[in-house]
């Protein structure tokens, strides 16, 4: 056993005036945590923020969760009991502080708290944060900080229990994300922990509590802003507010309030003169102002707290019309067709997840001309982080309460405990411009009324509406009440989708999830006629990289059917799902490497048809969300990026389909359509060329227009009978090549085939690279003698990133790649691999 151990917290002082400042310290528990299993005598190391299972993995007392087949061998860690504790001194300026509490940011779950042996907190809720008070029980050296974690699995099974009747599942009862407990694409891990910072706050007269600042009238030449201060005091006395916004001349004061003791709430009007305004990736620059609060008594700095903030309405339009009713959002005032993803954790154990994959994520967000994402319902309310970069990036958030594909208990202490934890994350993440939306929960309301709940838990009529005036009071009156009185601009939906996908009016009115195409095992083409207002799910599996399969398996394991692998894909029937959409259209592949790459072609293939017949459909339909974007472990899923960001081929195919100008076409009865979209506020001329080409690079039937691509539409701008262009040239062996030229720079390009990739006469090509070593990285130059398709360029030398991939490559272009890599590899040339479909055979 380890001896008691004594540590000085590392401090971080909120000190603006040199000497005696009345302001508050605040100081982070984050050292020499010690954990062990409840009845174990040793106590082990442990690292906070974290989890149980990567305690027990830093420890070298459990194997890697994510390789293998570990995951079943680990479940016992959910049963069992788990405690923490430290030990910290406090120094003399925190401790002559007339306040101290300990506020807890993040909690994961059933948490029992004791300072110096005295019982302070009872947490429930990994969603919550918390802060008592505890001056009273400091001392300056060799305080304990102890925590006991319950099982939630055993507390869930508890509370199930004492209804007279089963939920859909047992997760329903803890304030937990729902996705530990195993999805069809994550793991079972189901962890406890301190997953977010402890920190020890002192303050003297008084504090700034939390500052809103809510916007009341945004045009592009004034912006109407009240700034609502909750200020904590602790004695009477008269204060001055003064506000400072950055990038603008002018500073406000509210002076000589008298705050009382408690919570006083002061309000402060003011205007910012010809704003600039914050927009979305793609339409203009999301500036931010900082505004920082001051708060003095005689001059002397009490308190101060900043925030960012982007000037901007958003609205969520939803009217009805001849059709049914719109969806679709309104960004100062301007309509705004969302492009992006649906955004799941990035681990099963959050405190892994670093600032820089945060910032790599969106990054690889932006890039791949996103505008939106969705927050999904059965993950977090994620880090401050995520939102900052969001804010900073153009990125907006569809933001899900965390409550996901099943019904909720109702009972008084379940539904304080809900009001409480949205209360605290609407709280800390109104101010955020990228918040567009708050959405209820995830697929409930179509659970209840599609999924045959009822009959397969044997519900009565009495039963069914006790659980649905629950689901009532929860999603209709609760939360929409807690966004109005604390985010009154904030949109708010119940449930999403509005409607099941099955009924035809899901796709007349409200936000739909399409899932006909692979639960309804319905073909790629049907993405092209059922189009909804707003689409917010939908998507099809794929492989992962071979290097991250390489990560989690051996080489007798990489099979379709091998333990490990069946152990990475999470859908019962998924692989199978797989083969049958690939066996549509594409050959069957003749290896495992093979079937993955293939496997990401039949995933970008569908994705990018439901992305182009969305965005044809424009204003009819105004946003695409596909399901989803990114990984918690290394798995078979809908992801685009997997779970070490590395880009399937569906996010190089979503870059393209989500440029601000988009050439697509269509065919009806044997006549071709092309479409131009555009994303833009302004009015673009250019050019439209049209190519019949084959395969060796023979061009026929060449048109070029000159055109005006109007703003924020789609039009028609060419239709022409396919045998026209085609000339008795057969339709397995060409293409039409569509380009939209501004001057010389290439807009927009897609080609269009007259037949699936199965039916293609393709023939082996000699592609020909040539490589010149460039800052940060290598640019590389293709070339090809015949239609090379889906060319996809990998290297196992160095983990860096090419700029484009399974890319067509024609007959005549030279191909500009960059492969993104700091370090200089030697004979680069002979260590890339080249492989096209025809390979594949």
């Amino acid at each position: 056993m380890r001896t008691r151990f004594l540590f000085p917290i590392l401090v971080f002082y909120l000190l603006i005036n040199s000497g005696f400042s009345q302001q508050p310290i605040m100081t982070m528990i984050n050292s020499n945590w010690e954990f062990k299993k409840s009845g174990d005598t040793s106590w082990l190391p442990a690292v906070v923020p974290g989890t149980v299972h990567t305690d027990l993995l830093k420890n070298h007392l459990i194997d890697d969760p994510f390789y293998g087949d570990n995951e079943k061998k680990l479940q016992w860690i959910e049963k069992e009991e788990w405690e923490y504790r430290a030990s910290f001194n406090v120094d003399n300026a925190l401790l002559g502080k007339d306040n101290i509490s300990l506020k807890f940011e993040g909690v994961d779950t059933y948490a029992t708290i004791f300072l110096n042996d005295t019982l302070i907190l009872k947490a429930n809720n990994m969603f919550r944060e918390w802060e008592v008070a505890c001056k009273n029980l400091l001392k300056k050296e060799g305080n304990i900080l102890a925590i006991k974690f319950q099982s939630p699995v055993k507390y869930d099974k508890k509370q199930a229990s004492s209804l007279p009747y089963q939920l859909p599942d047992e997760r329903a009862f803890s304030r937990k994300a729902p996705y530990q407990y195993g999805w069809d694409w994550g793991p079972r891990f189901v962890t406890s922990g301190i997953w977010r910072p402890i920190h020890l706050i002192g303050w003297d007269k008084a504090r700034i509590k939390n500052m809103h600042l809510q916007q009341k009238e945004i045009t592009n030449t004034l912006a109407k802003i009240t700034a609502i201060i909750e200020i904590e005091s602790n004695t009477s006395f008269q204060g001055t507010i003064d506000l400072h916004i950055s990038d603008y001349d002018k500073s406000y004061q509210k002076e000589s309030s008298n705050f009382s003791i408690g919570i006083n709430t002061i309000r402060v009007d003011f205007d910012i003169i010809n704003p600039r305004l914050w927009w979305t990736n793609g339409l203009g620059e999301p500036f931010l102002y900082e505004v920082t609060c001051e708060l003095t008594d005689n001059n002397h700095l009490v308190d101060t707290r900043a925030t960012r903030i982007g000037v901007r309405s958003i609205e969520l339009v939803q009217e009805e019309d001849s059709i049914g009713a719109s969806f679709y959002f309104k960004l100062n005032g301007k309509p705004v067709f969302m492009k992006g993803a649906n955004y799941i954790p990035q681990d099963n154990f959050l405190p892994r997840v670093t600032k820089e994959k945060y910032s790599l994520l969106l990054k690889n967000v932006v890039d791949a001309n996103m505008n939106m994402l969705r927050v999904w319902g059965g993950g977090i309310y994620e880090d401050d982080i995520f939102y900052d970069l969001c804010d900073e990036n153009g990125i907006l958030v569809w933001q899900d309460f965390m409550f996901a594909c099943t019904m909720y208990p109702g009972d008084p202490d379940f539904i304080d405990n809900v009001r409480q934890e949205a209360i605290d994350n609407i709280k800390r993440l109104r101010n955020h411009p990228c918040i567009a939306l708050w959405c209820g929960n995830n697929e409930i309301d179509e659970g209840w009324h599609n999924w045959g709940w009822q009959k397969s838990f044997g519900y009565s009529k009495k039963d069914s509406a006790e659980i649905w005036k629950n689901y009532q009071k929860i999603f209709e009156n609760l939360l929409p009440g807690i966004v109005r009185a604390y985010s009154p601009s904030s949109p708010y939906i119940p449930s999403s989708p509005a409607i099941g996908w099955g009924h035809p009016e899901s796709l007349r009115k409200g936000d739909s999830h399409y899932w006909g195409v692979w639960w309804g095992k319905e073909p790629f083409e049907v993405y092209e006629e059922k189009v909804g207002r707003f689409i917010s799910e939908y998507g099809f599996q794929a492989f992962p990289d071979l290097k991250t399969i390489n990560s989690f398996s051996k080489p007798g394991q990489r099979d379709l059917n091998s333990k490990v692998m069946l152990s990475h894909q999470k859908h019962p029937i998924g692989n199978e799902l797989i083969e049958t959409y690939l066996e549509r259209d594409y050959n069957y592949p003749k290896n495992f490497e093979a079937f993955v790459y293939v496997s990401q072609l039949v995933q970008a293939y569908g994705i990018k048809k439901a992305i182009e017949a969305h965005r044809r459909a424009m204003p009819y339909c105004m946003g695409t969300l596909y399901w989803q974007l990114n990984d918690c472990w290394p798995v078979v899923s809908w992801s685009s990026m997997d779970y070490f960001l590395r880009w399937k081929a569906l996010h190089y195919f979503s870059k393209k389909a989500f440029q601000e100008i988009l050439v697509s076409a269509k065919v009806d009865d044997g006549k071709v359509s092309v479409y131009i979209i555009s994303d833009k506020q302004d009015l673009v001329k250019g050019k439209l060329i049209l190519q019949g080409m084959d395969f060796n690079g023979e061009t026929f039937g060449e048109t070029s227009t000159d055109i005006n691509i109007q703003e924020n539409r789609t039009e028609i701008f060419a239709k022409f009978e396919i045998k026209e262009l085609l000339k008795g040239k057969n339709k397995r062996s060409t293409l039409l090549r569509m380009m939209i030229f501004k001057k010389e720079i290439l807009l927009s390009e897609n080609l269009y085939y007259f037949t699936t990739p199965r039916e293609l006469k393709l023939e082996k090509p000699s592609i020909n690279i040539d490589i010149v070593r460039i800052d940060g990285g290598y640019e590389l130059k293709l070339s090809t003698d015949k239609l090379a398709k889906n060319v996809y360029l990998s290297t196992d030398v160095v983990d860096g990133s090419f700029s484009d991939n399974y890319f067509d490559l024609l007959p005549g272009d030279i191909k500009t790649i960059y492969y993104l890599s700091d370090k200089i590899i030697q004979d680069f040339k002979q260590k890339i691999k080249i492989l096209t479909l025809v390979d594949t055979w």
